[in-house]
């Protein structure tokens, strides 16, 4: 609730939230998009309980390799691979209302594997397959097309991104040539403009899932050269820069898994490790420690999109 030097009246209360949101803070809501093998299922869980996945309804294209992002009512699913190709194709859906997704715009580039985060108001990609640079960003409230925000450091895919409400992040990935690195990136989400060094992860690592509070960013298993698949949960304090920080362990060897949160927990569902897994596991993010069980997706699913409407850049 924003803060108040006067006596909280209900009429205060209501001038202060506004009239669609005076009663109860939104349930926090964490959708998966699409996966591998290539499919338009969409699926959602209620974050603050645990329990299985349900389904949601059906993106407008089949694919696997999106990146999803949202504010507190929309979620957009941007990207990714279908079965012949990338994809440029952008879809939205109404958190609060279950039903199928709708074309929202394109990205300026058809790609897989990019990083995706928000504000409450703007989506913004970075990287991706075939290998660029590129940041884009679209209003979400709005439809239409992506428009150039700038640029990453250094170009890649399989991106973990996240946010605060002010910053959005970008960690680990792959050029193609150069297989896994630890360069995590920053934007401010409100400008426009090329990214800047963070810090580093602790390990090279590609295909992390990733989530975040207002506070804390946190990266999720991936893959390197040695041992190949990884455990580990990392983090950073989103608001200054510097290297990541061990949190604690999957609850199993992990890559291409989804991340989102609410304020408070971050939910890694699906992923990989010697075969696809339909996992959903949960941390509480202002702590450190490892992971939880929390259900399971409607079937293994890994390279899925994920977001919510109560997450760190809201």
């Amino acid at each position: 609730m924003p803060s108040y030097s006067g006596v909280w009246t209900l009429t205060a209360v209501y001038q202060a939230v506004g009239a669609g949101n005076w009663t109860n803070p939104p349930t926090p809501i964490g959708v998966f998009g699409g996966g591998a093998a290539v499919t338009n299922v969409i699926q959602y869980i209620d974050i603050s309980s645990t329990g299985n996945s349900t389904d949601f309804g059906d993106l407008t294209q089949a694919r696997a390799g999106l990146a999803g992002c949202a504010s507190s009512t929309r979620g957009l699913f941007g990207g990714g691979e279908t079965a012949v190709d990338k994809t440029n194709v952008i879809d939205y859906v109404t958190i609060s209302s279950v039903g199928n997704a709708t074309d929202f715009g394109d990205l300026t580039v058809a790609r897989q594997e990019p990083g995706a985060c928000s504000s409450s108001t703007r989506g913004v990609w970075a990287g991706g397959a075939p290998t660029t640079n590129v940041i884009e960003y679209v209003t979400i409230a709005s439809v239409g097309n992506a428009t150039d925000f700038g640029d990453l450091t250094i170009a890649r895919y399989q991106i973990g991104g996240c946010s605060s409400p002010t910053r959005g992040v970008f960690a680990g990935g792959n050029d193609g040539s150069t297989p896994y690195f630890n360069t995590i990136d920053y934007i401010t989400i409100a400008s426009t403009g090329d990214a800047t060094d963070f810090g580093d992860l602790n390990s090279v690592r590609s295909s992390v899932g990733a989530c975040s509070s207002s506070t804390r960013g946190l990266f999720a298993g991936g893959s390197n050269s040695s041992p190949g698949t990884l455990q580990t949960i990392l983090y950073i304090t989103i608001a200054s820069t510097g290297n990541s920080t061990n949190f604690g362990d999957l609850l199993a060897l992990v890559t291409q898994t989804a991340g989102c949160s609410s304020s408070t927990r971050g939910v890694f569902g699906g992923g990989t490790g010697g075969g696809d897994g339909n996992t959903i596991q949960y941390v509480t993010i202002a702590s450190t420690g490892n992971a939880t069980d929390f259900g399971d997706l409607l079937s293994s699913r890994r390279s899925m999109g994920a977001c919510s409407n109560v997450h760190g850049g809201l």
